[in-house]
């Protein structure tokens, strides 16, 4: 597990003074993740909510060489950049051990950058990509994604009178990525910091790619208070809404079981997304999103015994 101490002597390479929203999963997840390595890194990021608040001309929050990409590159992007470390190391040119960073977020990942993802992780670059995981597309105006999950109301799938929100469940990305066969794949949520740098620290260990889907809340999207980011955040996990596991060399595991997970709803109507949810007519909504994470969850139950 990850050390504190040892994590605190890591200089940050992502600075305060962004134009994140206060309370921004996003820039927790990141912060977290770049202290899993103390070597060089160089990190990408896809256009979306991360890179437009962090790197806006002529100024950067980055302490590290960063790539701005469009919203469906970034994994083609800095696959190139580590061919050509590759290259050039094996020149002699570079002698330093650098790792390779990914961010998007789940509208640049799930849905416009899954061909490019996917791509990468059959070609076996080594790097690592991390999806930032609002569930959403938050920073073009919380259009509904292909992580958004059942029930949600958002732009583009709204609530009301003939609809109770998106109709669909989320896509399951952490299995799509695992059935490329990479060495590494893990899902993590903010509110775990120990769970989520100890998988950052394995994803830059492994030699090929790695993938870590982080749920990196949005107050504004999910509307929320942005002071209970982390705890809503916690509520997901305990009530089995986000499983945290890890798939490592094809093998499946939970890296944290709640002792007794909470009903769905505990974590629902924190949300304004879900609020109407909560009105007269929608109990059989409810009882399906229950329903579903607990059919889920026999499933990760089966995987991990098969594996």
């Amino acid at each position: 597990m990850a050390n504190i101490k040892e994590l605190s002597k890591i200089p940050e390479r992502l600075t305060g003074g962004h134009r994140l929203c206060a309370g921004c999963g996003a820039s927790i997840a990141v912060r977290q993740i770049l202290m899993g390595t103390t070597s060089p890194v160089v990190a990408g990021a896809a256009t979306g909510c991360l890179e437009v608040a962090t790197t806006i001309y002529p100024y950067t929050a980055w302490n590290v060489p960063f790539i701005h990409n469009a919203f469906e590159n970034v994994a083609a992007t800095i696959s190139g950049a580590e061919t050509a470390y590759r290259a050039l190391k094996k020149k002699g040119k570079i002698t330093k051990d650098i790792k390779f960073v990914a961010f998007g977020g789940d509208g640049g990942t799930y849905d416009i950058g899954l061909q490019s993802l996917s791509g990468a992780l059959e070609r076996g670059h080594n790097f690592v990509y991390v999806c930032y995981n609002n569930e959403a597309y938050e920073n073009t105006g919380v259009q509904r994604s292909s992580a958004t999950p059942k029930g949600a109301s958002t732009t583009t799938a709204p609530a009301g009178k003939a609809s109770y929100g998106k109709p669909q469940m989320r896509k399951d990305l952490t299995a799509i990525v695992a059935a490329h066969n990479i060495p590494y794949a893990a899902q993590g949520s903010i509110s775990h910091w120990n769970d989520v740098v100890t998988k950052s620290q394995k994803a830059f260990a492994v030699k090929g790619p790695a993938f870590l889907n982080i749920l990196s809340l949005c107050h504004r999207g999910w509307r929320y208070r942005q002071e209970d980011t982390v705890k809503v955040s916690k509520l997901a996990v305990e009530t089995g809404y986000w499983p945290l596991i890890e798939i490592e060399n094809g093998k499946w595991r939970f890296t944290y079981r709640p002792k007794e997970r909470k009903p769905v709803v505990e974590f629902l109507k924190t949300q304004g997304r879900f609020k109407h949810l909560f009105k007269e007519g929608n109990k059989s909504v409810l009882d399906e999103i229950q329903k579903d994470i607990d059919n889920y969850w026999e499933y990760l139950e089966k995987l991990v015994r098969a594996t």
